[in-house]
C-alpha cells in the first residue's frame, strides 16, 4: 500500500495540470499542457497520451480528475461542463476511459479545491468547514459531518448564485457583485479607465486609502461578501471558513471581513474562523488525490 502512486489531473480551460503524487500528497512528477476546448478527439488524445507515458515510469494505481461543473461522482455524468460546451450532458469517466485501463474517479473542481484542503491544507484536523474561492466568480465545497455535500443535484457550493444585496437594482448574483472582477470593473468606473486596461487587485485597494469614491465602492464589497459568509455560517454552522482565490493572500482581508462582519447584530452567535487557503495551483491535483483515497 505504502508504494501506491495515482496520477490526479485538473482539467481547466487553459491548461491541464497533473502530477503523479503518493498516499501522502507528495509530487514525484508534475507537468501541464495547453487544454483543447475546440476538438474533443484531440482533448483526449492529449489525456490518454499523458497517461500511456506516465505509466512507463510508474506503477499507477487510480486516476484522479478536477472538472468544472455538475458533476456527479458516481458515475461521472456532467450536466453541464463549465466552459467545455460540448461536453453537457456527457459522461467525462466514459469519455476519459476508451483507452486507458486504469481506474479513474472524478470530482468538481471546487469540490477538490476543498478536499485539498482536507488532505494537506488548513482544515486537516476539521470535520466541519467550507470553502468559499473569491476570483472572477464565486465558488466553493462544503464539508460537513467528515464528509462532502454534493447536494441532490450535485450543484452544492454554487455559493455565487447567491443574493446578498435585496435585489436592490433587480437580481444580482454574489458572481456579480461580490467577486474580484466586479470591484475592478467598478474601479475602471470610477476612475474612467477602457475596459481593456489591465488591473490588478492590489491597485484598487492601494487607490482606496487616498480615494473616498473607491474606498466607499470597496466597503460596499466587503459588506457583500460579508453578507454571504454571515448567510453560510448561519445555515451550516462550520468550524472554520476558508477564503481562497488570489486575495485570500491578503493580510488586511480578514481584518477587514472580521470587521464588517461584527456590524451583524448576531454574528458573534454563530461566527466561525476565517482562514485562508494553502494550496493554490496544486489544490485541483491534491482534491483528487483525496478522491482516489476515499473511492
Amino acid at each position: 500500500m505504502r508504494n501506491e502512486l495515482y496520477l490526479c489531473f485538473d482539467i481547466g480551460g487553459t491548461n491541464v495540470k497533473y502530477g503523479v503524487l503518493d498516499r501522502e500528497g507528495t509530487f514525484l512528477f508534475q507537468d501541464k499542457y495547453p487544454t483543447n476546448r475546440q476538438d474533443m478527439a484531440a482533448f483526449v488524445d492529449d489525456f490518454s497520451n499523458t497517461v500511456h507515458t506516465l505509466s512507463q515510469s510508474y506503477q499507477l494505481t487510480k486516476i484522479g480528475i478536477s472538472f468544472p461543473g455538475f458533476i456527479n461522482p458516481t458515475t461521472g455524468f456532467a450536466q453541464y461542463a463549465g466552459a467545455f460546451e460540448q461536453l453537457h450532458g456527457t459522461n467525462i469517466v466514459e469519455l476519459l476511459s476508451k483507452n486507458v485501463n486504469i481506474p479513474i474517479v472524478i470530482e468538481n473542481d471546487a469540490n477538490c479545491a476543498t478536499l485539498a484542503e482536507k488532505i494537506a491544507g488548513n482544515a486537516v484536523n476539521s470535520d466541519h468547514f467550507i470553502c468559499i474561492t473569491i476570483g472572477t466568480g464565486i465558488g466553493g465545497g462544503i464539508f460537513v459531518n467528515g464528509g462532502l455535500v454534493n447536494g441532490y443535484g450535485f450543484k452544492a457550493g454554487e455559493f455565487g448564485l447567491m443574493i446578498v444585496n435585496g435585489m436592490e437594482n433587480g437580481y444580482h448574483n454574489m458572481h456579480e457583485i461580490a467577486s474580484t472582477s466586479s470591484f475592478i470593473q467598478q474601479y475602471k468606473q470610477i476612475k474612467q479607465l477602457s475596459d481593456d486596461v489591465h488591473v490588478e487587485g492590489d491597485e484598487v485597494f492601494q487607490s482606496a486609502k487616498q480615494d473616498p469614491k473607491v474606498n466607499a465602492m470597496l466597503q460596499k464589497w466587503f459588506q457583500y461578501v460579508s453578507f454571504g459568509i454571515f448567510n453560510l455560517a448561519a445555515t451550516l454552522n462550520p468550524e472554520k471558513i476558508l477564503i481562497g482565490g488570489a486575495i485570500s493572500e491578503r493580510p488586511d482581508l480578514y481584518e477587514r471581513l472580521e470587521k464588517t462582519l461584527m456590524t451583524i447584530p448576531s454574528w458573534t452567535d454563530i461566527e466561525a474562523a476565517l482562514v485562508p487557503c494553502k494550496h493554490h495551483n496544486e489544490a485541483g491535483m491534491l482534491g483528487a488525490l483525496y478522491k482516489c483515497l476515499k473511492s
